[in-house]
C-alpha cells in the first residue's frame, strides 16, 4: 500500500488529530506523558489538573512525594512515577530554569523518559519532525503490514519515517494513535468502519 493512499484514508477517518493529553505549559506535557505510560490518556488528564492546579514546576521539584503519590495514586505505578516527576522538575529548574529544552539528549537522560516520550514532547512542542511509537501505532503498524510483528518500537519508528515524507510525521503520528485508539482497537476492532479494510492484511486473515 502506497503511503500516499495510507495518509489520504487516514485524513479521511483522522481529520483532525491532536495529543490527547492536556496541557498548557511545555513541562506539564513532559510530565503528562511520562505519567501516561501503561494509562489512558483521560485517567492522566484527570490526575494532572489536580496535579498542575496545586504545583507549577519550581513548587514540584521541592513537593513532598507523598502527596505526589496521593495525586497521581490513579495512573498506576504511582510510587515509581512520583519519583519520576519531583527528578524531572528538580533537573529542569536546576539546569534550564524550568523550560523543556530542544535536546534530545539531555531529555532521554531524565527518569522515566524514553525515545517514544522525548519524541511526542519535540513534536508538540517544537514541531521536531518525529514518530512516536506507543502500543496504538505499533499495533496499527503491524495490523496493516507496515512492519513484522516481531519489529521492536524503534524498527518500527525507523520503518515508519522511511515509508513517510517526513513533512507527514507529526500528523501521521497522531493519526496513528486515534485510528489505534478508536478504530483498530486491541480488542473488537471496527473494522467495518475502516476504509483499510479491503486491503488491511489483519483483517483479510481475521475473516478467512
Amino acid at each position: 500500500m502506497k503511503s500516499s493512499v495510507i495518509i489520504e484514508k487516514l485524513d479521511k477517518m483522522i481529520p483532525n488529530p491532536r495529543c490527547e493529553l492536556e496541557y498548557s505549559k511545555d513541562y506539564e506535557l513532559l510530565i503528562a506523558t511520562v505519567l501516561s505510560a501503561q494509562c489512558k490518556d483521560a485517567r492522566v488528564n484527570e490526575v494532572t489538573k489536580v496535579l498542575f492546579n496545586k504545583y507549577d514546576i519550581f513548587s514540584l521539584q521541592n513537593a513532598d512525594i507523598n502527596d505526589i503519590m496521593n495525586i497521581i495514586k490513579p495512573v498506576g505505578t504511582f510510587r515509581k512515577k512520583s519519583a519520576y516527576i519531583i527528578a524531572i522538575a528538580k533537573s529542569l529548574c536546576q539546569n534550564y530554569n524550568g523550560v523543556v529544552p530542544n535536546n534530545r539528549e539531555y531529555l532521554t537522560s531524565l527518569p522515566g523518559v524514553g525515545r517514544k516520550t522525548c519524541n511526542l514532547v519535540l513534536a508538540n512542542i517544537y514541531s521536531v519532525p518525529a514518530i512516536a511509537v506507543d502500543t496504538h501505532v505499533k499495533r496499527v503498524s503491524t495490523r496493516l503490514g507496515l512492519v513484522k510483528a516481531s519489529a521492536d518500537v524503534l524498527k518500527v519508528e525507523k520503518k515508519l519515517m522511511k515509508i513517510f515524507p517526513q513533512d507527514k510525521w507529526i500528523r501521521l503520528h497522531h493519526q496513528l494513535v486515534l485510528f489505534g485508539r478508536y478504530i483498530c482497537t486491541a480488542k473488537n476492532p471496527k473494522c467495518l468502519n475502516c476504509l483499510f479494510k479491503d486491503t488491511c492484511p489483519y483483517f483479510k486473515k481475521k475473516n478467512t
